[in-house]
């Protein structure tokens, strides 16, 4: 699909097979991250477009749309500066219009999640629900919140869940930032630069991705030797995540994406003060990078619906635990339509 500034997109597109009478699909667009892929959405499709074949209820089938971002795998790259997330949810919000949907639901993980809070700021009116397994609600009151809320979290409106999953802060915080957040500050600044080296080394590029998948996961495989990658994923459906870097040559274009978004810091964007007002859901899972507490959420969606405490998982979510997530988008739709 070429789309205007004039670059191809590309996107996967899955009607439901079957179904029952009465019943028409609900269209749902769904983003990925980075370094994931559209590949990621394929175990948690069939649970979404055919869930009575795959053991859930048939109340809710939907019709998924799952598009690359540009510069990622087979979608085109821009070739002018200044292509970020708001520049990616003018172009989905285009997509799903021409695919004649004029009401639809959101949902993404990592940059998909600012993908989608874009697409909903931007045109409210289209998106019938926001749903979420990650998102950027980092606020400089939050950080003094979290450094008395082990005492007090009472006050700052923490339930046991959180301080379980924030503290303690040394290790849940340090880790995130310090150990995790080198390939950020790499990819925001001088992207080209490593990019290359990856895109010259297949090798290189396995580990610099798989390394992500591992402790991304959960951050106890770091100390496995093999990083624990085989207890969640398979080698098959890892090699095709890095084969969709290596054989489209878009490693380079990937990590550009972190230096128009966060190039010039963090707060410079208009949309990073904007509050989303349409209905929220979100999925915390317990072994994502960093912990958003639903008294966070609440101030950036004040529409928020839904917030859910999943059981396990982490940071790729629809790839690790496709069958948990899919249960809590259809919560979400659950709840949101018998308001």
């Amino acid at each position: 699909c070429s789309l205007p500034p004039g670059l191809d997109i590309h996107f996967i597109h899955v009607k439901p097979p079957q179904l029952p009478s009465s019943c028409s699909p609900k269209p749902l667009l769904m983003v990925h991250g980075w370094p994931g892929s559209f590949y990621e959405f394929y175990k948690i499709i069939p649970f979404l477009t055919d869930p009575k074949n795959h053991g859930l209820s048939d109340e809710h089938v939907f019709e998924v749309i799952c598009p690359s971002i540009p510069g990622y795998s087979f979608s085109e790259a821009s070739s002018k500066k200044g292509f970020d997330s708001v520049a990616t949810a003018r172009i989905f919000y285009k997509l799903m219009l021409r695919l004649g949907f004029q009401e639809f639901y959101i949902q993404g993980g990592d940059w998909g999640s600012l993908i989608c809070t874009n697409m909903a700021q931007m045109v409210p009116r289209r998106v019938k629900g926001l749903h979420l397994n990650m998102a950027f609600v980092l606020r400089n009151f939050f950080i003094l919140t979290v450094l008395l809320g082990r005492r007090f979290g009472g006050l700052f409106g923490y339930s046991k869940r959180d301080i379980e999953l924030m503290y303690p802060f040394k290790e849940k915080f340090f880790y995130s930032i310090m150990r995790e957040s080198g390939y950020m500050h790499i990819q925001s600044t001088k992207p080209d630069t490593v990019g290359c080296a990856l895109n010259d080394s297949p090798v290189g590029l396995a580990a610099y991705i798989l390394e992500k998948f591992s402790t991304w996961t959960n951050s106890e495989f770091r100390n496995l030797e093999d990083g624990g990658l085989e207890r969640k994923y398979s080698l098959d459906d890892l090699l095709t995540n890095v084969m969709l870097y290596w054989t489209t040559g878009t490693i380079v274009s990937s990590q550009r994406y972190y230096k128009e978004n966060l190039g010039q810091g963090l707060m410079a964007h208009k949309h990073e003060r904007m509050k989303v007002h349409v209905p929220t859901g979100f999925a915390a899972f317990p072994s994502e990078l960093l912990h958003a507490p639903e008294k966070w959420l609440k101030f950036k969606y004040p529409k928020l619906v839904s917030y859910s405490f999943m059981a396990c998982g982490g940071h790729f979510a629809a790839f690790e635990e496709p069958e948990l997530l899919a249960q809590d988008i259809r919560k979400f739709v659950s709840a949101l339509e018998w308001q």
